[in-house]
């Protein structure tokens, strides 16, 4: 059953309301605030400051969103019968776990075929790629610098890909190395900024935690510029642990929305506006319009469509050696992806359709439990130390100093020094379908099988990087079980030429509603083929745009 549209009496309204603060809602919200609109920001999740990113098992454990279980967390995961996702609940949305990368979508891959129908081109998008990207102040890897140049991960990606002959680059990264005075140095206080946390930033501490949020500020999350500026510059009222849960067109003109406030025992609200921007994800965004359907009998019927995961792999390169010895790759150590492997669209000249192999990253903690889990081998080297001991303390060895002892027991962590995943995306196909279940839960008809020769390309090229670092390729476990996992959920609200082809104009007006806008990666009718959030916020300030020129 739909939920029905409030009949109390709103408590505000505002030039424009929008719901999500990603790649999207960010600029959405700054972009029209700036232009001197009223707007109110309404996020489901809470801020993080620095150093309120969980970390110890016991926060992680409920570090989860599920409300209807009582935890309000960062990760918000879903599993369908052919995919899972993962995606963030917080105050700045996906970029509070997205890697960095800051890349645009190639021009050649702006196609307009059948089943994936693009009504704009790179040219259109050029001016905000351009203006996003200044933001992010994004900036390559300094990889030529000191400690920078000991990221080995680095150095094993640039290797691998002279060996196989393939494209080899260090992409743009939203991540501040340089504290404001020219000498990009770990963990300095960064100068020169304010943020609506109130809070001091560091420069990269090169942990490799960017991917379950960065707790000193390094990364150019979206809270730190878009959010910021749209609160303290322009007086943008932004309110976290506030979830949408209906909205309708209101009598004479805009819409009315109810939502529920997580910080007050989810007391219901209402409040209307002249325009409502949804940028809630590709998930959330398609979701929210499925079920409220009835209040919105015209909206196209490509609605839940083309849907795809940005052609998502995760694989991994298993103890590397270079010259029969252990080849250091230290996966934890850097910003999660430091390089990229790009593989051209056949448009280009490439085999079929582009894909990217990134090097991947994790916290160092991940290196910890990998050495622990192999049991036998942490009780032998537990017994050899033991004994060690003992002999020292029965006077059987003479050496007072037990450091080499010690050190015995923790190397030489030759798995996790070794190892690394490859972080891969591209272009898969845009074919899956987003639908409601009869008891209202959200669901993804889709599977990899017309994408295998997508995927068939992309895993023989990770392969090859593999063998380059003469390591072991090893797929990721659940594709043995025809299944994909995505953190890059795209599709479900397409744009098109129109309403036949489209639920979005390529402003992402909704075909039949004036003032009804969306922005995020739900718009999108196929894969960006990188990561996709530059294009996302592309496509938003574009949006922008042209609500801020009708409305003047």
């Amino acid at each position: 059953m739909s939920p029905q549209p409030s009949t109390r009496e709103p408590e505000g309204h505002f030039d424009a309301v929008v719901v999500g603060s990603g790649f999207g809602g960010a600029v959405m919200t700054y972009r029209l605030a700036e232009a001197g609109m009223s707007v109110c920001l309404l996020e489901r999740g809470r801020a993080y400051p620095p150093g309120s990113f969980p970390r110890s098992p016991w926060e992680m454990g409920r570090n989860f969103w599920d409300p209807s279980e009582g935890m309000h967390g960062l990760f918000d995961v879903w599993s369908f019968r052919g995919l899972g996702g993962i995606v963030a609940s917080g105050l700045g949305g996906g970029s509070l776990l997205w890697s960095n990368v800051v890349l645009r979508k190639d021009r050649s891959t702006f196609v307009q075929e059948e089943g994936e129908y693009w009504p704009l081109g790179y040219d259109d998008l050029a001016p905000q790629y351009e203006r996003h990207e200044a933001m992010l102040k994004a900036t390559p890897y300094p990889f030529d610098r000191a400690p920078y140049d000991r990221t080995y991960k680095t150095k094993a990606m640039e290797y691998a890909s002279g060996q196989a002959g393939l494209e080899w680059f260090l992409p743009p990264l939203a991540v501040t190395f340089d504290p404001g005075d020219g000498r990009p140095v770990p963990g300095e206080p960064i100068l020169g900024e304010e943020n609506l946390h109130g809070r001091t930033r560091l420069t990269c501490l090169l942990c490799g935690e960017c991917n379950i949020g960065c707790n000193y500020g390094a990364k150019n999350t979206l809270d730190y510029n878009y959010l910021s500026l749209a609160k303290l510059r322009h007086g943008a009222d932004i309110r976290t642990r506030c979830e949408v849960k209906t909205f309708a067109p209101r009598d004479g003109g805009g819409y009315t929305l109810d939502y529920v406030d997580h910080a007050d025992s989810a007391q219901r609200h209402t409040l209307t506006a002249n325009r409502l921007v949804l940028s809630a994800g590709s998930f959330g965004t398609t979701y929210l319009l499925l079920k409220n359907r009835s209040a919105f009998p015209g909206l196209s019927n490509r609605l839940g469509t083309q849907f795809c995961g940005n052609g998502d792999l995760l694989t991994l390169a298993l103890k590397a050696r270079e010259n029969g010895k252990p080849r250091i790759v230290d996966p934890g150590y850097g910003p999660v992806i430091t390089s990229t492997i790009r593989v051209k669209d056949a448009a280009e000249g490439g085999p079929g359709r582009a894909f990217y192999i990134q090097d991947g990253g994790h916290p160092q903690t991940v290196n910890w439990i990998v050495e622990a889990s192999y049991q036998l081998n942490v009780i032998r080297k537990g017994i050899r130390l033991g004994l060690r001991l003992v002999r020292k303390w029965l006077r059987l060895d003479r050496r007072s100093d037990i450091g080499r002892e010690i050190a015995g027991f923790f190397s030489p962590a030759h798995l996790s020094a070794t190892s690394m995943p490859l972080f891969s995306m591209g272009r898969d196909m845009p074919d899956g379908r987003m639908t409601l279940t009869e008891d209202g839960y959200l669901d993804v008809d889709w599977n990899k099988k017309n994408s295998t020769p997508f995927f068939g390309d992309l895993r023989r090229t990770a392969r090859q990087v593999s063998d380059a670092l003469d390591a072991k390729f090893l797929d990721n476990p659940p594709w043995h079980l025809n299944r994909s996992v995505t953190v890059h959920p795209l599709g479900g609200c397409p744009m098109g030429p129109d309403e036949q082809r489209g639920v979005v104009d390529s402003y992402g007006q909704v075909f039949g509603y004036p003032g009804l806008v969306i922005a995020d990666g739900s718009m999108l009718p196929g894969p960006v083929g990188p990561n996709p959030s530059t294009t996302i916020a592309a496509v938003a300030h574009r949006a922008a745009e042209r609500l801020i020129a009708e409305a003047s």
